[in-house]
């Protein structure tokens, strides 16, 4: 036995029990705090697990399958056509319109196929910051002139931090590229429009249905709810038409899974939530019986997430005990924050992105957070600083990127993000005053 090792566990095992020992358990500022821990990840799973998460499981889990490693490599590997990569992923956002934690099962994906680190991780940052409804929310709430710098901002940030981390890493993602060259998955044989309209089918159920959960005001909801779940059942019928012409899944197992699904939307059409659960279980049931393609769909959807939803649902727990939720307090007083935010110095544009960068932001919330924050003094250029930071990390965020592309990487994608959110807010709050 190595001492030298059996200390190192013995200090650790001495600093959990002393963490314990003191635990302020009992003190209103500790439990209320934990609260909000919970509080937070039952939002975050009522809100973003089903059927936003889901689904982007089930899409990334079909890019390893139904995506040849080849046409990964050719069009955003690390010796791609620069401005068709970085073009692509700088402005997938205004698609996706997603949140941070939604975009790392497609990031995951595309990765893991032989994606440039610099086209990967602008698709990682574009992907939750370029949201299309976020920005028109940030105009209308905070001022015309904060929704066209974070617009601006975060396009070219994509483009920025992509470049950065191509440079950065290139020694060694060529080396990545080479090795994965040397062992080229087998082409896929479904022709190429056939993937396409699989793939559409899957982007629009992601699309439309998570529109239509998070329209910005009733309103809105009610003007846009129609057109959103028509066009989320259409996708949806898609996909079991292909699953069945293409996948080999049986018309009769497609049939028996579907029933329910259409049940429950005559019964309970106002319980989307439930009902996306009980198409996903179907869905599911149905792949692990079929073999082939679907089985291995499946599978490559499953790895994905055992391995993101622990990590994401504690870092959830933690980001909610320390900074709470809009309107109520965790361990750190929201005081603290909007005394370091104020003016627009260069404190407190670090403090709003550092603070940005670890604070979970359910999609559209850091709106109304801002404009609370604003109203408590918060100058323009760290408001912008936070909206750049924000909505592309999160502590749970950056705890599956580590697990995805290691710590020396994830630690200087963070650091960009935060210096050049940093910059910009002193960038704007100057050009503003």
């Amino acid at each position: 036995m190595s001492w030298k090792t059996e200390w190192k566990k013995l200090t650790l095992i001495a600093a959990v029990f002393l963490a314990c020992f003191y635990l302020p358990v009992g003190t209103d500022r500790f439990d209320s705090a934990m609260m909000e821990g919970l509080h937070l990840t039952k939002s975050y799973a009522r809100e973003h697990v089903m059927p936003c998460l889901i689904l982007a499981f089930f899409i990334a889990g079909a890019i390893a399958i139904f995506v040849s490693q080849n046409a990964v490599m050719r069009y955003l590997g690390p010796k791609a056509n620069k401005v068709l990569a970085y073009g692509v992923a700088s402005v997938s956002g205004t698609v996706l319109a997603i949140c941070s934690c939604t975009i790392l099962p497609l990031f995951a994906g595309i990765y893991r196929m032989g994606a440039g680190i610099g086209p990967a991780t602008a698709f990682l940052y574009s992907g939750p910051a370029i949201n299309v409804l976020a920005i028109v929310l940030t105009a209308r709430v905070l001022g015309v002139e904060l929704g066209i710098a974070r617009a601006v901002g975060a396009i070219v940030f994509s483009i920025v931090i992509g470049l950065l981390m191509h440079l950065i890493f290139r020694r060694e993602e060529l080396g990545r590229a080479e090795v994965m060259a040397e062992m080229p998955g087998p082409e896929k044989p479904r022709a190429l429009w056939k993937n396409v309209l699989l793939f559409a089918s899957m982007v629009g159920i992601l699309i439309f249905s998570h529109r239509g959960m998070s329209a910005p005001d009733e309103q809105l909801q009610q003007a846009g709810l129609f057109v959103d779940w028509t066009l989320t059942i259409a996708s949806a019928i898609g996909l079991a038409v292909m699953l069945v012409l293409w996948l080999g899944v049986k018309w009769w197992l497609m049939a028996l899974a579907s029933t329910p699904v259409v049940v429950l939307s005559v019964l309970f059409p106002d319980e989307p939530r439930l009902i996306f659960a009980v198409a996903a279980i179907g869905l599911a049931a149905v792949l692990s019986v079929s073999g082939g393609e679907a089985g291995q769909w499946l599978e490559s959807s499953w790895l994905l997430a055992k391995q993101m939803l622990p990590l994401l649902f504690a870092g959830v727990l933690v980001a909610g005990a320390l900074l709470g939720r809009p309107d109520h307090e965790g361990i750190i007083p929201s005081r603290w924050v909007a005394d370091l935010v104020g003016g627009n110095s260069v404190r407190a544009n670090f403090v709003a992105s550092v603070v940005g960068a670890l604070m979970y932001f359910a999609t559209l919330t850091e709106v109304p957070i801002l404009q609370g924050l604003i109203g408590s003094g918060m100058g323009k250029g760290p408001a912008l600083a936070l909206l750049l930071a924000g909505p592309a990390l999160s502590l749970p965020n950056m705890l599956v990127i580590r697990s995805i592309m290691g710590t020396r990487k994830t630690l200087v994608f963070i650091l960009l993000v935060v210096v050049m959110a940093t910059v910009s807010g002193i960038i704007f709050g100057v050009i503003v005053d």
